[in-house]
């Protein structure tokens, strides 16, 4: 496996029902690590943890590297606010990132926002994770993500 590739994402916020969040993140050595806490209705934290094999973290590298996130810069995008905040983190080869956001609503905020084409390329990456994210958990656990 590479050793040069992990990816970390992170969604949440404080409010009436406490820390409430999403975090996935994709290790060198092919772990994928999943924690989703909500306390609304008195729902408990999952946390699933699955091995993907070189063919998923390839697919993700894809994913990533065509997004073309990796020459993006978070300076002119909203910063995390009482809605919340997003993180995203990536190491692939010798490059590093690590962007940090406030909640996106809409493709509406990313319009409105001082950068609109590199969040929109935020936006539709983290959507395109998330979706990754959420298929692959589903598939070991029979588990509905929020």
């Amino acid at each position: 496996m590479d050793t040069d590739f992990y990816v970390r994402y992170y969604i949440g916020h404080r409010g009436k029902f406490g820390h409430e969040f999403l975090e996935f993140e994709f290790r060198p050595d092919g772990l994928l690590r999943y924690a989703n806490n909500s306390n609304y209705k008195n729902d408990v934290m999952i946390r699933k943890e699955v091995f993907c094999n070189k063919i998923v973290l390839e697919e993700v590298r894809r994913i990533i590297a065509e997004s073309e996130i990796m020459s993006e810069d978070d300076k002119n995008w909203p910063e995390p606010d009482r809605v919340g905040r997003q993180e995203l983190e990536v190491v692939m080869g010798n490059e590093h990132i690590s962007f940090t956001t406030t909640k996106i609503g809409s493709l509406l905020d990313v319009q409105d926002s001082k950068d609109p084409d590199g969040l929109r390329i935020f936006y539709y990456l983290v959507q395109d994770l998330k979706s990754l994210v959420f298929s692959l958990i589903n598939l070991h656990f029979k588990i509905k993500p929020i």
